[in-house]
């Protein structure tokens, strides 16, 4: 933590629908870090981010947003800069009515900055919102919360549509706004390669709650792929394993470092077992074999 203290703070958050409860959830973000915010489809990633922009209220547990409770009575804190996967701005409107429209609901907006990162993301604020691309929607979203000098930047899947250059692009500019150790960002999103390319923290979330949450690079320490061949399955160490899936010319699982024949914690294990092939995981794969335990 930085002597600035967090940006968010979750404790014990819980809120629930029908078929679905957001069980328990702390989540702590420090000022000056990038968080990814992962795992499968129906895990709770919308509910909380919509929690914490106070879209909705929790039925049990805090939400604290750059020092300030998020509450029935507060609602959503203005240094929060939103990039969610659709926008919402009038159709019909130009790239400068969209500003000329946000100011006036944003104390600390500079027409400058944003004409500047329309500028830099190729937008020309002479074209209408309804004949923007998905991706050119996305960067219209960043250029209005960095044009209101956002402390806080909350993102919901921000690099769905983009090309990967554009996408390079976007990270870039996340790395820039962070130069300011004031801020912080919130990521959700499915490309996971992006966030071991920016992110210092990930949360996993699984079936509404916090399955882990670390530093990037101890998250993929602590996680190794195996696979086999048929029959080379040890039964002691099948019930150990995450997300197996099996097939007709062998397995293929997740598994904990700790659970590993020698392993003792994050240190890389060996790169084999008995026979077996052991190997670094991606983010990708973490979050897809935890999905399916």
């Amino acid at each position: 933590m930085t002597a600035m203290g967090h940006a968010v703070e979750i404790r014990g958050l819980t809120k629930s629908f029908p078929g679905f409860r957001l069980d328990g959830v702390d989540l702590v973000l420090p000022r000056g870090y990038i968080m990814g915010l992962v795992g499968p489809n129906g895990a709770g990633k919308t509910t909380l981010i919509k929690c914490l922009l106070g879209m909705l209220h929790a039925d049990a547990g805090s939400v604290s947003v750059l020092g300030r409770p998020v509450t029935p009575g507060t609602g959503g804190h203005p240094g929060v800069g939103v990039v969610l996967d659709r926008a919402s701005y009038v159709q019909d409107w130009t790239l400068g009515d969209v500003g000329r429209a946000t100011r006036l609901f944003s104390p600390a907006w500079s027409e400058r900055r944003y004409r500047s990162h329309l500028e830099r993301f190729g937008l020309d604020a002479r074209r209408l919102v309804k004949d923007l691309s998905r991706g050119m929607t996305t960067k219209l979203m960043v250029a209005v919360a960095l044009a209101r000098d956002a402390e806080l930047l909350v993102l919901d899947e921000p690099t769905s549509g983009l090309d990967p250059a554009s996408r390079e692009e976007l990270l870039g500019t996340l790395q820039d706004f962070l130069i300011d150790e004031r801020r912080a960002v919130l990521f959700s999103t499915h490309v996971t390669s992006d966030l071991e390319a920016v992110a210092d923290h990930v949360t996993v979330l699984l079936d509404g709650r916090v399955f882990a949450s670390a530093t990037t690079d101890d998250l993929l320490a602590g996680y190794r792929l195996v696979r086999g061949g048929p029959g080379e399955l040890p039964p002691g160490l099948r019930r150990r394993l995450i997300g197996l899936r099996e097939h007709a010319s062998g397995f293929e699982a997740l598994a904990a470092v700790s659970d590993l024949p020698g392993g003792s914690g994050p240190a890389p294990a060996p790169s084999g077992h008995d026979g077996l092939l052991v190997e670094p995981a991606g983010l990708d794969q973490i979050v897809a074999h935890l999905g399916r335990r």
